[in-house]
């Protein structure tokens, strides 16, 4: 593994210290097995700043990071964004979204034939009785538990400390991908994208093997966007679901 740039924190996972490059914003460059990445990190102090989008004040998708950007008040602006999960042709979620504690789609815990029912899937879930989780869905409908933020995707990328059982090392599926991992203590959240197509065991190895985590998530691939100025990315394409970032207020 080898990481450019300067550090920013410390993963506690594995045991070992590991220093992301950032930017001022969080987000910052880093190569794993040889695929390049972009991983924005996020602390436990600044849980209350991240934020999960779906619908404006008009009750229509945003569907991307310009309309994202309309919606902040005076004073603030975007640090970073990606896509949050997947979606439905009306671009309403798939799986369980909670924006501020209120409970906008209910969890979805049966099996299907896309990604997102890849058992098992899972749930990001932020203010709850830990900064950040990432929780099996099963396990998630049966505890409940509080979350001020929650979105759910599929499959999990690790599952306490294992890789998904059905990915395979040679794998031909690559697709650009993001996703979410939460240190084991639950105090710092990275979200990561990949530069190129990787495959699904490449893009888990890089938050069991290169960030430390015991618990990641697939967002998505192919439609897969990260709004990141300090990196200078602004991605865009398709229309997106529910999207996720960290907002910053000046002083």
């Amino acid at each position: 593994m080898r990481i450019d740039l300067r550090p920013l924190g410390m993963a506690v996972g594995m045991l070992f210290a590991m220093a992301i490059p950032a930017s001022a914003d969080g987000c910052g460059r880093m190569t794993h097995d040889g695929q390049g990445y972009v991983v924005c990190e996020v602390s436990a102090a600044q849980e209350p700043a991240l934020r999960l989008w779906q619908d404006g004040a008009d009750g229509q998708p945003l569907r991307n990071f310009s309309n994202v950007r309309a919606t902040l008040g005076q004073g603030e602006s975007l640090a970073f964004a990606m896509n949050a999960g997947m979606y439905h042709a009306d671009y309403r979620p798939v799986g369980l979204l909670v924006i501020d504690g209120v409970e906008l789609q209910p969890i979805v815990t049966g099996a299907s034939n896309d990604n997102f029912g890849m058992l098992p899937n899972g749930v990001f879930c932020t203010g709850g009785a830990r900064p950040f989780q990432v929780i099996e869905s099963r396990a998630f409908a049966e505890a409940r538990p509080d979350c001020r933020l929650a979105t759910q995707s599929g499959p999990m990328l690790v599952i306490d400390g294992d890789l998904h059982p059905r990915f395979l090392v040679d794998s031909d599926s690559r697709y650009v991908r993001n996703g979410v991992g939460v240190s084991p203590d639950g105090q710092t959240a990275w979200f990561a994208i990949s530069d190129r197509a990787v495959t699904f065991h490449e893009f888990g190895r890089l938050f069991r093997d290169g960030l430390g985590v015991r618990d990641a998530l697939y967002f998505d691939g192919s439609i897969s966007r990260l709004y990141a100025p300090g990196v200078n990315r602004a991605d865009f394409g398709r229309s997106l679901g529910p999207i996720i970032g960290l907002v910053e207020s000046a002083g």
